[in-house]
């Protein structure tokens, strides 16, 4: 059965509807200045801004006055980007540019220096045109905060875009930028793409890991690239590649570009499915379905589907552990005149952290030990894990979280995120890639685990998905119904 992609329309500029590959083709050939991508970016963003709430801190104009310098950069880096403008989210600091974090206590700050991500991606030749929405601190599967409020999802402007890469995403799908950084400790940027039906993927820990932060020897939290496509994702990913001293845990480059891993189709590969990763976590019938319909296709083109899963025993417990260590040691140790600003939820996971009993921190790093083993052992035999990326299809775009899924309810705010568990906890390349809609018309995403190191595999198996399902990957104007 052929999975379609609801009629859309687009009404923005020639330039928009371009995918980043192409768009650094024609920046490269001088086709194109990125003066010309920027003005249509900043008209795109004019455009579509009111009814999307995404890029919530435009600066145009800083792009405009670096792109002077890139006659001083690498242009024959495998990832240049030539002057193509990009987004970065709300969470790392664009010199010059205000940073809040989304609370209400940043909402003025004007950091001097950037992230290491940033310098990165501008050292290649990225052009930072915004800032994209995040919930407070990146706590959250929903996008909002008291600074800028909601971002919505362009497929329904009534429906949550999904968190914390929220703005990246919904920038994305509706070609206000042609890539955009997210980030990702619960599913943040593998989220958001599932629930937009653009591309994102958290890579292997040091693969694009950009920066140091307050803890730099820990990889729950990492940056990650957010595109339309799988192939415009492997260009970003080779764009945050390399190592830098900030970040003790950065990997170089790989040899060979992860560009590479997506110039060809290749079909006949070997996935585990997993819908509900052994029971772990529910999914709703439906998007069950569609993800067996998505598979189905590419087995009929050579693939080998089984239906397989490791134990994941101590996953859970272990994540919870991790990620309270994550937040109790960064937003937790913020200035006290910054916290009293926090949201319940985000309040709520510093406490789990402050209150954890060394034997939980203990037994989370040998569970995730474990964890992962099982899972090297596992992957040996296919070369990738397919799973949901969330289980439940969009919520209203006012409701923080689900309490329930498929009929079971959920004990705490983040359990709806399971599915996002495995990769984090054991450091694992995961993508999320589209693979339908619903029948309401909202995108439905895939999620592909890879092995240790095995990021161009997960590109591979992803691009070959995507080429078979043929979904398309052009923006479209937000369907506003709000």
């Amino acid at each position: 059965m052929k999975i379609n992609r609801p009629e859309t329309q687009f009404t923005g500029s020639d330039l928009c509807e371009l995918s980043a590959r192409e768009a650094v083709d024609l920046l490269r050939s001088n086709k194109v200045s990125p003066q010309e991508l920027i003005d249509a970016s900043e008209a795109r963003t004019a455009q579509v801004e009111q009814h999307v709430n995404a890029v919530v801190t435009i600066c145009h104009d800083r792009a405009r006055a670096n792109v002077e310098g890139l006659s001083s950069l690498d242009a024959e880096h495998p990832a240049y980007l030539a002057g193509l403008p990009i987004g970065i989210k709300d969470l790392s600091a664009v010199s010059g540019v205000v940073s809040t974090k989304g609370t209400l206590a940043m909402k003025d700050h004007v950091p001097d220096e950037s992230d290491p991500i940033v310098d990165i991606l501008e050292s290649r030749g990225g052009l930072v045109v915004g800032k994209t929405n995040t919930p407070e601190m990146g706590a959250g599967g929903n996008t909002f905060n008291d600074v800028f409020g909601m971002t919505r999802n362009p497929w329904n402007t009534e429906k949550n875009a999904g968190g914390s890469s929220g703005g990246a995403s919904v920038s994305l799908a509706t070609g206000e930028v042609w890539l955009s950084q997210g980030s990702d400790l619960a599913g943040s940027l593998r989220t958001p793409a599932a629930y937009c039906g653009v591309v994102g993927m958290r890579a292997s820990v040091g693969r694009a890991f950009g920066g140091p932060g307050p803890i730099a020897f820990t990889g729950e939290g990492i940056s990650g690239p957010m595109a339309r496509s799988v192939g415009d994702c492997a260009l970003f990913l080779d764009a945050m590649c390399g190592y830098d001293a900030r970040a003790p845990l950065s990997l170089p480059a790989p040899d060979e570009p992860f560009q590479k891993a997506v110039e060809a189709v290749n079909c006949k590969v070997k996935i585990a499915y997993a819908p509900t990763l052994g029971g772990f976590a529910p999914v709703e019938s439906e998007l069950e379905s569609i993800m067996q319909a998505a598979l189905g296709q590419l087995a009929g083109e050579g693939a080998a589907v089984e239906e397989a899963c490791p134990s994941m025993e101590g996953l859970n417990e272990s994540y919870i552990t991790l990620r309270g260590m994550v937040w109790a040691a960064t937003a937790g140790r913020l200035p006290q005149d910054i916290q009293k600003h926090f949201k319940q939820t985000l309040a709520e996971n510093i406490e789990v952290g402050r209150n954890l009993t060394i034997d939980q921190v203990l037994d989370a790093n040998l569970n995730r030990t474990e964890l992962y083993q099982r899972m090297r052992v596992f992957l040996e035999q296919f070369d990738v894990l397919a799973t949901a990326v969330v289980g439940i299809e969009q919520t209203p775009v006012g409701l923080e979280y689900p309490t329930g899924v498929d009929g079971q309810v959920m004990d705490s705010y983040i359990d709806w995120l399971k599915f996002s568990y495995l990769a984090t906890t054991t450091g694992l390349p995961a993508i999320s890639v589209p693979c339908g809609f619903t029948k309401s018309g909202m995108p439905v995403g895939i999620q592909l685990i890879g092995p240790p190191r095995g990021d161009a595999k997960v590109l591979a198996v992803a691009h070959a998905l995507e080429q078979v399902l043929d979904l398309g990957t052009s923006p479209i104007d937000p369907i506003v119904r709000h």
